[in-house]
């Protein structure tokens, strides 16, 4: 007989509990080739937001946490408080909160910032949860006092400092003097306006002429907000004192250049640091704050319009002559003076934002770098709307790295060494055509446009800079290098 046939051959008999089990272990299959190990949505570890951040990797504490939890918030509370009014960015804020709680032993810790308000959550199990919330209606700068809160934070995410240590620290912080007394800084203000004058091509006179006008502006405001008048028309009263001194000087021929003597006295005014952590809030995923931010920058951006524009309107009034805004006026000094005068008048801005003593040459410095990016971009031919942007992305990135050598955030660094970048002389022209002429009011608004998208591309140069030296960054003023420090 030959051999029987596989193929005919029956197949075995499976009882219907076995080809219950065999489709269970295949449906189990098929759902781990779909979905694999894990389920993609699984909710990420609040401490995971520090990744990128100096204060990644921090010591956390589990267990041996005090019954008063309720002190551990209060003190996360008060410091986003502090950062905020001294000008940091929602997402500085959100991980120093994470940073010192996971440090102080708190964990189901979430944290909301929206705008000018920031609360936290404490919701441990079985337990009952505590929400806290506090508003922030207050700003001042004090940039060094930002640098002494980020040192102080660096510490208690290392875990060198307990709780009642970094209140009583972060208490004297807040009190603690700022490091330059009022005459400096109404000094520096008006040192800012003569030096940068000198940079875009205007003599000693217009220097003079920018600085008193200056003094004179910054007393008005000091007396201004002294009765607790609202900012914008701080602002708008301000733009218009230096565009009416410049334009009565030109009227009496004293100076030949009103629209750089303007210039140099609206930059500072300019809401750079707002813009430059509206963007960084954009970008950061917190769209709330970044719109609260921009409107009030676009607020202060208006009353600069409006105190120029009634400052024409004046200077009409009282038969003062109309100017080419047009003109452009050659280099008063040789390259290397300018750039002397570009390090001077960061310094200068640096003392106006209070920044630490220590940090004001390394803001120099930087700005001086920023500015050789911006005139070789400006040789090489790229565009004067592109060369702003550039050079940003150069200071964000050197901000970064000197910052957090230092033992300072990036923006204490970035925004004074920023500033030199903005176009404050279109925005002069731009307001005199709009103004006084109807037949070009689409040209003044076309370079309203123009100057506003090259402050947005600077302010996102800064951004896009600070994150492209995070590798750089990982281990100079981090975690672990600042628990090393504490252990020698």
């Amino acid at each position: 007989m030959g051999e029987e046939d596989p193929r005919t051959r029956p197949l075995p008999h499976i009882s219907p509990a076995q080809a219950r089990a065999n489709n269970a272990a295949a449906v189990r299959m098929l759902r781990r080739l779909i979905s694999g190990d894990s389920p993609p949505t699984a909710p990420l570890s609040i401490v995971d937001r520090l990744a990128g951040s100096p204060y990644a990797n921090p010591t956390i504490r589990v267990g041996g946490v005090d019954e008063s939890a309720r002190r551990t918030l209060d003190f996360a509370l008060l410091l986003a408080e502090t950062m905020f009014r001294y000008g940091a960015g929602a997402l500085e804020v959100e991980s120093s909160m994470i940073a010192v709680t996971a440090a102080l032993g708190l964990q189901h810790i979430e944290v909301d910032i929206t705008n000018q308000s920031v609360a936290i959550n404490y919701s441990p199990r079985d337990q009952t949860p505590i929400q806290l919330l506090r508003v922030v209606r207050s700003w001042t700068s004090n940039y060094a006092g930002l640098a002494l809160v980020h040192q102080l934070v660096s510490e208690i995410a290392a875990g060198g400092v307990g709780r009642d240590e970094a209140m009583r620290r972060l208490q004297g912080i807040t009190k603690r003097s700022k490091p330059f007394p009022r005459w400096a800084v109404t000094a520096a203000y008006s040192l800012f306006a003569a030096l940068f004058v000198g940079v875009l091509g205007g003599g000693l006179m217009a220097s003079l002429i920018a600085f008193l006008s200056n003094l004179g502006v910054s007393l008005v405001s000091r007396v201004m907000g002294r009765w607790r008048v609202p900012d914008f028309f701080t602002t708008l009263a301000s733009a218009f004192l230096v565009t009416l001194i410049a334009l009565l000087m030109f009227w009496a021929q004293i100076t030949v250049a009103p629209a750089i003597v303007v210039v140099g006295g609206i930059l500072l005014l300019l809401p750079t640091s707002r813009l430059v952590s509206a963007t960084q809030d954009a970008i950061n995923g917190f769209p709330v704050t970044a719109a609260g931010r921009f409107l009030s920058a676009f607020l202060t951006f208006a009353a600069l319009v409006a105190g120029i524009a009634v400052a024409f309107l004046a200077g009409q009034l009282l038969g003062v002559s109309r100017i080419d805004v047009t003109q452009t006026f050659p280099p008063a000094y040789p390259y290397w003076v300018q750039v002397i005068l570009i390090g001077a008048s960061v310094a200068a801005i640096a003392v106006t934002e209070q920044t630490s003593r220590r940090l004001v040459i390394p803001t120099a410095l930087v700005g001086v770098v920023g500015y050789f990016v911006l005139t070789g971009v400006q040789l090489v031919g790229i565009g004067d709307r592109v060369a702003p942007a550039a050079s940003a992305v150069v200071i964000g990135f050197l901000a970064r790295i000197v910052g957090l050598r230092m033992g300072a955030p990036q923006l204490v660094v970035a925004v004074p060494a920023a500033l030199i970048l903005l176009p404050g002389l279109t925005i002069f022209r731009s307001m005199y055509v709009a103004t006084l002429d109807v037949n070009q009011t689409n040209t003044g608004a076309g370079g309203m446009l123009t100057a506003m998208a090259i402050i947005l591309g600077a302010a996102a140069g800064i951004v896009l800079g600070d994150h492209l030296a995070r590798p750089f960054t990982q281990k100079t003023g981090s975690v672990d290098r600042r628990r090393r420090w504490m252990r020698r």
